[in-house]
């Protein structure tokens, strides 16, 4: 539960993306936030407050002028106790208002009695988001420390083709969680990760491959930004995509992985080897397309570069460099082996193959092991509180 014990303030405003805020209300609810929702006027004129009220289980707030008989949703009261203060979707007005000072609704206002972080997803035509007045606004906000995720490019509401479209909800949720984090013990730090399966080609078509599907590099870049880390994930193929507030460095072969990571680890202060590296790849590429035969096919293979190993033997005394070891036997034999033999400074063995297979899942048993000891055995364990245990002992290590 990303939210648990966490309030956020959802004000929407009058953007055509409106809609899109009660699904953005529902998944912070799934995610443990207690979520207050407030409309402006427009807003109300395209979704009914009693649709955020059904998804929230708390009343709406539409008036800035409330009965004495509910105090708790004064302005006041909600910008003192929240932990975020979300504008999704933000428009030019809002805005325009936030980077004045203006309060003539319940939204404005709260939005200068509140201390809490506040994050703005724009949605609007492209116009207007272009004009020099809100692009003036926007970095008005931003040196005052307001947050903002998108907006997106492509085709609007309004036919118009251009930036203006509110951010993907995923990535809302991930900069709301970065947002909304009071704990960044990380900050100044820069961390680089490898995640993801590789596409080792065979022919045109065809390629070597593994089931890794990028989780728990994802898991473990959202951890680092959420305690205030700038992060880097140079990612293969995956299933999932890094986390919004993450440069992504995207790849398809170990070879070129192994490039990117050996290019970029000097300037970075922690390196994690979380992809599932292809060990192997051919040693020809067939540039026609292999035939069908009824007969074997017999593929010659050569070792790849280690990559987390190269980076080990590289790393200065002030860097930290953390492996993974899948495993299906003698996992803690093989996994200490492997620490050893690399010179790594953490490895986190993982199990896979069976009902606590981690390779492709959400959950899994993991082992932490540092140069003097098992620090923890974790059984079926989400990927994303294994990444928080692997971020708490690696600030133990200093």
């Amino acid at each position: 539960m990303p939210f648990a014990e966490k309030s956020v303030l959802l004000g929407v405003c009058g953007s055509i993306a409106a809609y899109k805020a009660c699904d953005l209300a529902s998944k912070l609810r799934e995610q443990g936030a207690e979520v207050i929702c407030a409309l402006t006027a427009s807003a109300r004129q395209i979704v009914q407050p009693a649709t955020f009220e059904a998804l929230t289980g708390t009343r709406a707030i539409t008036d800035l002028f409330v009965p004495a008989a509910n105090p708790e949703i004064s302005h006041i009261a909600v910008a003192q106790r929240v932990h975020l203060c979300l504008i999704a979707p933000a428009t030019a007005n809002i805005i325009a208002k936030a980077a004045n000072g203006l309060a003539d609704d319940w939204i404005s206002t709260t939005l200068l009695a509140t201390r809490a972080p506040v994050l703005f997803a724009p949605a609007m035509n492209t116009n207007m988001y272009t004009h020099a007045a809100t692009q003036e606004n926007i970095r008005i906000l931003r040196e005052r420390g307001a947050l903002f995720v998108g907006p997106a490019s492509g085709r609007l509401a309004c036919g118009s083709e251009g930036p203006g479209r509110m951010a993907e909800i995923s990535d809302i949720l991930d900069a709301a969680l970065i947002a909304a984090s009071q704990q960044k013990d990380y900050a100044g730090k820069r961390v680089l990760i490898n995640s993801g399966p590789n596409h080792e080609p065979i022919d045109p078509m065809r390629y070597l491959g593994n089931c890794s599907s990028g989780k728990m590099g994802r898991a473990l870049a959202l951890e680092a930004l959420r305690r205030g880390a700038e992060v880097c994930v140079v990612t293969g193929p995956a299933a999932v995509s890094p986390p919004h507030g993450a440069q992504v460095i995207s790849v398809q072969t170990a070879e070129e992985m192994y490039e990117s990571v050996m290019l970029r680890m000097d300037s970075y202060d922690i390196i994690i080897g979380a992809a599932a590296v292809a060990d192997y790849t051919p040693e020809t590429v067939t540039p026609e397309k292999i035939k069908r035969q009824e007969k074997d096919l017999l593929l010659r293979l050569r070792p790849n570069r280690d990559i987390i190993a190269s980076v080990a033997a590289r790393k200065t005394p002030n860097q930290r460099v953390v492996g993974f070891a899948a495993e299906t036997g003698d996992i803690l034999k093989n996994a200490e082996e492997k620490l050893s033999r690399k010179q790594l400074d953490m490895i986190i063995a993982n199990v896979i193959g069976g009902d606590s297979c981690a390779v492709g899942s959400d959950r899994g048993d993991a082992y932490i092991l540092t140069q003097n000891q098992v620090a923890e055995h974790l059984e079926n364990i989400d990927k994303n509180l294994l990444a928080k245990c692997i971020f708490d002992h690696l600030a133990a290590l200093d």
